[in-house]
């Protein structure tokens, strides 16, 4: 199976607070029915366990301005203890043989430091095995 990043997106304080504000280009990978605006899906953080969240996107307007409703995306931050300057990643699986998706998966980072110019992220879930 292929892993294919889907985004890559730094939390501000309003992601924490309320919703996430989605990639518009990402909705390329969510198969929103024709004439709906918004969906369910599940991801799969680093320990298997799934999130449902809810992806809806403006009904009007110039662009469809995507969003992981607040309902659906505060349990995964409140799990996760996740905070400003943290990130999720989201990623999708496809089976390459058939080019079919196989499953949405999502990853809550920190930055732990700062390693010759770059940023080391580690998954929350990991950060105990850094003493922090």
């Amino acid at each position: 199976m292929e892993q294919v990043l889907l985004f890559t997106k730094k939390l501000k304080p309003s992601h924490i607070s309320h919703a996430l504000s989605f990639p518009t280009h990402a909705l390329e990978a969510f198969p929103i029915p024709e004439g709906a605006h918004m969906m369910s899906f599940e991801a799969d953080d680093a320990t298997d366990h799934a999130w449902r969240f809810c992806l809806s996107t403006r009904m009007t307007g110039a662009y469809p301005k995507p969003v992981l409703l607040r309902s659906s995306w505060h349990r995964f931050v409140e799990q996760k203890g996740l905070a400003p300057e943290d990130r999720v990643v989201f990623f999708m699986e496809r089976d390459e043989a058939n080019d079919m998706l196989r499953r949405y998966t999502v990853r809550a980072q920190r930055k732990v430091m700062n390693l010759m110019g770059k940023d080391v992220w580690v998954d929350v879930e990991d950060l105990p095995l850094y003493g922090l």
